[in-house]
């Protein structure tokens, strides 16, 4: 029986918090495993000068640490699901989803002001175009701001004036304890997140009969309808973690129901839609979402960006 899991992870302050997690929600299955953290520093890390967005390559952050998976020098890896790409490579599988955290966006505001408080021409942070394209979609006097960088990173340049207010996702200030920093929480009907946010991917080779059996016991079949929806319309769509698309699936009674955007970066286009299918089959909602946006034009708003 396997005495030690090493995972692999960015090393990145939320990417080892969320591993650490993970880590220890093992070690309370068996007392007796041992777990190691292996950072692995991947293509996303190393580019810090250009916004994501111009580098247009899937797998920025994931591609090197499945690497490591597939050569064995790891036993499994954790990623923030929305930064993994939605097919996977040959002999790799997600081995669990845990329950998801908030999947919103949050507005840190420098004043404490809300989104609709802010002044006139306000500087906000982020180099998300599907973050950017729905600001602006709301308030088009904004100047939105490219920043990079970690969580620490992005609320520091909000204290130093460097820019008014950032958007950033909840779920990485809340595992990091930084709650306290959110000014407002942004609902699905001013921005919609990106797919998969807020949730975590545990991957895994395919024939590790072992680990997989294990890791049942950390899946919420909830969390795991949601984004197999979310993900399957971002598949539909082609589009990749930095397309400006947004989706969010929540159950209700025996249903998922998805709502999904897609996005002019401009913000002068956002074409939205819902979708419903059965819980045992939430794909179909991703597919009839995909289907009905395409409808209203969404391929010619993405093939601007392709």
């Amino acid at each position: 029986m396997r005495r030690r899991i090493v995972i692999g992870t960015r090393g990145s302050r939320l990417a080892m918090c969320q591993s650490g997690l993970i880590a220890n929600a093992l070690r309370v299955l068996g007392p007796s495993l041992e777990t190691e953290l292996a950072v692995i520093r991947t293509t996303g890390d190393n580019i810090t000068d250009v916004p994501l967005a111009q580098v247009g390559s899937k797998g920025l952050f994931t591609k090197e640490i499945e690497d490591a998976l597939l050569a064995g020098e790891i036993d499994l890896a954790v990623h923030s699901m929305k930064d993994l790409p939605t097919e996977l490579p040959e002999g790799l599988c997600i081995g669990a989803v845990p329950k998801r955290e908030q999947a919103c966006d949050v507005l840190i505001s420098r004043e404490g002001l809300a989104l609709d408080q802010l002044h006139f021409g306000a500087r906000v942070g982020t180099s998300s175009l599907r973050r950017t394209a729905q600001l602006r979609a709301h308030r088009a006097d904004l100047e939105v701001v490219p920043i990079r960088g970690n969580v620490d990173t992005r609320l520091r340049k909000v204290r130093e004036e460097e820019v008014d207010a950032a958007v950033l996702a909840g779920a990485g200030l809340n595992r990091l304890g930084l709650a306290y920093e959110v000014t407002q929480v942004l609902s699905a009907e001013i921005m919609l997140p990106a797919p998969a946010q807020g949730a975590l991917a545990i991957e895994v080779r395919e024939n590790d009969a072992e680990l997989l059996a294990l890791l049942t016991r950390l899946e919420d079949p909830d969390s795991r309808a949601a984004v197999t929806a979310e993900r399957t319309f971002l598949a539909a769509m082609e589009g990749g973690c930095q397309v400006p698309l947004g989706a969010l699936a929540t159950r209700r009674a025996d249903e998922i129901v998805l709502e999904a955007c897609v996005c002019s970066v401009d913000g002068a286009t956002i074409l939205r839609c819902t979708a419903a299918a059965a819980f045992k089959h939430p794909e179909e909602a991703g597919f009839k979402a995909a289907e009905t946006l395409r409808e209203q034009g969404a391929d010619a708003l993405l093939d601007t960006l392709r």
